[in-house]
């Protein structure tokens, strides 16, 4: 049986839009996930909470990007996350490294770490922030808290 050029640039077109569809349903389903989940919100809220952090970035407003998908460091699975959520403020931006572990009991998440890198080079202990006074003073230091070389 002879099929026409037409029909089958058709047939291409459709597959191709079907399939485009398809994975951008499922690249929306699995960001919509992350941010549904109580590892990313306990990272965010953790963020919002440390002054200092938010006033290196500009915000308020803070902004929350998408997951990069292909990035290595972002693994989760039943017992532990670690993701790497970019952010940005009307100053700078960055990444927020988070750690965090589930409870097998409770089946609660508990944030472990959590690093603000911008994009200077400059790091943030979230989980242990320097006092807003002592980042005035330091402000010509590059490094609050952990070492994030490894993350690169």
């Amino acid at each position: 049986m002879r099929v026409s050029t037409s029909k089958l640039q058709q047939l291409t077109i459709f597959t191709t839009l079907l399939t485009g569809g398809g994975m951008g349903t499922m690249y929306y389903l699995q960001q919509k996930k992350f941010t549904e989940s109580d590892y990313h919100r306990l990272a965010l809220q953790k963020l919002e909470e440390c002054p200092v952090a938010m006033q290196s970035l500009g915000a308020p407003p803070l902004k929350v990007h998408n997951i990069h998908l292909t990035d290595r460091y972002n693994r989760v699975d039943q017992h532990m996350a670690q993701i790497k959520i970019p952010v940005t403020g009307s100053k700078t931006g960055g990444y927020l490294y988070t750690f965090s572990v589930r409870d097998p009991n409770t089946y609660s998440w508990s944030l472990k770490q959590a690093v603000l890198k911008l994009r200077e080079g400059q790091t943030m202990d979230l989980l242990n922030p320097p006092p807003p006074a002592a980042a005035q003073s330091r402000a010509t230091e590059h490094t609050y808290g952990l070492d994030t070389d490894h993350w690169n």
